[in-house]
């Protein structure tokens, strides 16, 4: 009775062993296709129309998930990818790719005669911002606007890349700029020169019936131009008859 159950025991173990043999080197792999399983290749650094091709021709497909916009790597290279090199895959497998592609480049906006605050703004609009600011006296532009930028308007930058600009204080102090006069009157351009601390010089007289009397017509020094030294400033005055400033000169005798 012994040996028969020895017997049987022993019988059983042979037969579970063959069973477990079966399955691990026959069932499973079916199963899993273990035979169809292939590693897959490093396509970093290759161009992605090869990477492409040669993902087909190993029985994978490919498809592009990501740009990465970059001056590190050549456009149309393969940066990265998923499955990673090494990793053993079925064929027919999704293979994703990272390419890189060359940075967006940006047109320089023309800031000149902006205040600070509004080329700031339009800068950051665009993906742009200020690198460096420098200041310095310009009678050409008013304070707090600018008078220069680098790069010029209509060049090419990297988004995110920062300009240089000069910010305008305005009149050098203890200088003095020529204010525009013509087309004003004779009283508003007196207080023009007052404010701009120069003084009414020889006032001449023209006839012009098309403006009205004593309109400014010109004047002896050009508008904007600045002086280190307040000066006097003759002005050519409309008038509809010559007359009749003679008469009132003859009066004023």
């Amino acid at each position: 009775m012994l040996k028969k159950i020895i017997n049987f025991t022993i019988a059983l173990l042979v037969s579970s062993l063959l069973i477990f043999i079966i399955f691990d080197w026959l069932i499973m792999p079916i199963y899993i296709r273990k035979g169809n399983s292939v590693v897959v290749m490093n396509l970093q650094g290759k161009d992605v129309r090869k990477a492409l091709k040669q993902l087909e021709f190993e029985g994978f497909k490919g498809e592009i998930f990501d740009t990465l916009y970059t001056s590190k790597f050549d456009p149309e290279t393969i940066i990265d990818q998923y499955p990673v090199s090494g990793s053993k895959v079925k064929r027919g497998r999704t293979v994703r790719l990272k390419v890189a592609q060359q940075e967006k480049m940006l047109i320089v906006p023309n800031l000149v005669g902006q205040s600070r605050r509004s080329a700031e703004i339009s800068l950051q609009q665009i993906g742009l911002n200020i690198d460096t600011v420098y200041t310095e006296y310009n009678p050409d532009y008013q304070k707090g606007t600018v008078a220069w930028q680098f790069p010029k308007f209509g060049n090419q930058i990297k988004k995110g890349y920062g300009l240089q600009l000069t910010i305008s204080m305005g009149l050098p102090p203890d200088f003095f700029q020529v204010p525009q006069l013509y087309g004003l009157s004779l009283n508003n351009a007196k207080k023009q020169l007052a404010n701009a601390k120069f003084s009414l010089g020889k006032v001449s007289y023209q006839q012009n019936e098309d403006l009205i009397p004593y309109t400014v017509l010109d004047q002896s020094i050009k508008p904007g131009t600045v002086l280190d030294e307040s000066t006097k400033i003759n002005l050519v005055v409309s008038i509809l008859d010559l007359q009749d400033i003679f008469d009132k000169l003859q009066s004023e005798k």
